[in-house]
């Protein structure tokens, strides 16, 4: 598995209850750009359209050996997913609160781009305080068993 981006914000912003993974429809330049490591999705959301879910506000930077000279470079792309998945993530977004976010882009195996997508709930700032104080904690206590260790 070749990660290309990382959403790092979506841990930090939502508690992500499940995810699922999904496919992208992409050109053949993109493709040969996330090869080289050229992809963000730092900023994208996922949004339904008309019971299909699109990546939107992805940014996958222009191939320079492309000739395609009005690609978009933050076009929506749609994102393929089984019926039965599909159903399960438009009905727990409808749920109060709850969000689809993007978390992380990559080649699995087969050489496919794939995105990971979680359904979400925002964290509020003391949720936030907490798992900060939970995550350096954590860091504390491996460094305190490691020098146990030695």
């Amino acid at each position: 598995m070749k990660i290309i981006a990382n959403n790092k914000k979506a841990n930090h912003d939502y508690f992500i209850n499940e995810k699922y993974e999904a496919g992208i429809v992409l050109t053949g330049s993109e493709v040969k750009s996330l090869r080289i490591n050229t992809g963000s999705i730092k900023e994208s959301y996922i949004a339904d359209k008309e019971g299909e879910l699109w990546l939107t506000n992805c940014y996958i930077k222009k191939y320079s050996s492309s000739n395609d000279n009005n690609e978009n470079t933050n076009r929506d792309r749609k994102l393929l997913i089984t019926k039965k998945e599909l159903n399960k993530i438009l009905g727990a977004s409808k749920k109060g609160g709850m969000t689809i976010v993007p978390i992380l882009l990559y080649f699995n195996t087969k050489g496919l781009a794939k995105l990971t997508i979680g359904i979400a709930k925002g964290k509020k700032k003391q949720d936030k305080r907490h798992s900060i104080k939970d995550k350096e904690w954590s860091i504390k206590q491996q460094r305190i068993v490691k020098n146990r260790l030695i």
